[in-house]
């Protein structure tokens, strides 16, 4: 084959190719749609506002910018004009001067007063983004390789703590080099969850390399450095999906790093607080794990008190017909059936009644307390998974 037949082929071939590429770059473009709260297709100005910060952020961009292009234009107009206008072509002769008093005081001045408002109009926005004080609600954020981890440490939700990671879904995509959905790799496990209209207040910090937090919809972007401590806030003024992701190169899972931001009106977020901390409270109740002992008799010192002291009284002595749990055999039997059974069946017709809609836990903790405490020194620890058998 000649040279010129295999360029031509070669041409043929790259030609079809790069067609191919366009047209399916065309075909992933039509299945793309802006994602309400996150990246629009095309988009070239700022995310729309959905706080005030943001708000002023955009207002402050815009019209900086405009004050940047009429400086652009007023001085690249006069050098083009000095250019064209006075050039050596036109007969023009270059003029001879030493200095201008007047000259170098109007461009030390000018740009000075134009500096010091720009400063001026953009100090109010810095400073307001820098007031957390008075927040509604206060959650760290914590920066990990490559997940993030969120603790509400102070406000509605107080207590509650999870880790958000991109969702295994969308990895599976990226894997495969499949893009799909206009959430790609923005989608997440457990989006952080506040409520709309409420002052937040974010501080973060790093368990490994420096991240950075960024929600581009409430203009905020935090860097998060371990060791170091830094806070900023936020106030949504509507409910919705907005999303970000960490903003500093962390290593190679930086893309698979999103922030999910899910902002609930007053009552939803109620809801959303009390199903995470029941589902944490299970989860403090695991009963196929093992606890220690003295996990054991701290929970128990509270079970009993609320259900067994009245009866039973808080020393364990009992009462008339109230049998004493003090130096009772079957509480001291190294047999922990006996206790439970009666624990979860009753005795006497009744007069002892069951306690079967207690946990695993509650009855495991309360069996273990009452084996080893007043004159009860058993040391023995009853486990939630022998209730669980027990019950069976």
């Amino acid at each position: 084959m000649s040279s010129s037949k295999a360029m031509t082929r070669w041409a043929a071939a790259g030609a079809l190719a790069l067609s191919g590429m366009m047209a399916s770059g065309a075909a992933l473009a039509e299945k793309v749609n802006d994602l309400p709260g996150g990246p629009a297709v095309n988009q070239l100005d700022l995310h729309p506002p959905v706080t005030q910060i943001a708000s002023d952020v955009h207002s402050l961009h815009v019209w900086l910018m405009w004050v940047c292009t009429v400086i652009f234009i007023l001085v690249f107009g006069v050098m083009f004009y000095a250019i064209l206008k006075h050039r050596k072509s036109l007969g023009h002769k270059s003029a001879h001067f030493h200095e201008s008093v007047g000259v170098e005081i109007a461009w030390t001045v000018v740009p000075f007063i134009i500096v010091v408002a720009m400063g001026f109009a953009a100090t109010k926005t810095v400073v307001a983004q820098k007031d957390t004080s008075n927040a509604d609600l206060t959650i760290k954020v914590t920066g990990y390789q490559w997940k993030w981890g969120y603790d509400y440490l102070k406000g509605e939700g107080e207590g509650i703590a999870f880790l958000s990671q991109l969702d295994p879904a969308q990895r599976a995509l990226s894997n495969a080099g499949t893009p799909q959905g206009d959430n790609y790799l923005l989608k997440v496990d457990n989006p952080l969850v506040v409520p709309v209209g409420q002052k937040v207040r974010i501080i973060t910090t790093a368990a490994d390399v420096i991240h950075s937090w960024m929600v581009p919809a409430f203009a905020l972007k935090q860097d998060a450095i371990p060791g170091f401590v830094r806070d900023t806030w936020f106030k949504a003024e509507q409910t919705g999906d907005f999303y970000g992701q960490c903003a500093e190169l962390c290593g190679k899972e930086h893309a698979y790093m999103p922030i999910h931001v899910r902002v609930l009106s007053h009552t939803d977020y109620s809801a959303w607080v009390a199903a995470e901390k029941k589902k944490a409270a299970a989860a403090a109740d695991d009963p196929t794990r093992t606890w220690t002992h003295d996990e054991l008799m701290a929970r128990g010192d509270k079970v009993y008190a609320a259900n067994c002291a009245v009866c039973h009284r808080a020393d364990g002595k009992g009462a008339g017909p109230i049998k004493p749990l003090d130096g009772a055999a079957v509480v001291l039997d190294a047999d922990h059936t006996k206790q439970l059974a009666v624990l979860l069946h009753g005795q006497n017709n009744g007069a002892m009644p069951s306690w079967a809609a207690l946990s695993d836990v509650e009855l495991a903790a309360v069996a273990t307390y009452t084996k080893n405490s007043w004159s009860n020194h058993s040391d023995q620890t009853v486990q939630p998974a022998e209730v669980t058998a027990a019950r069976k």
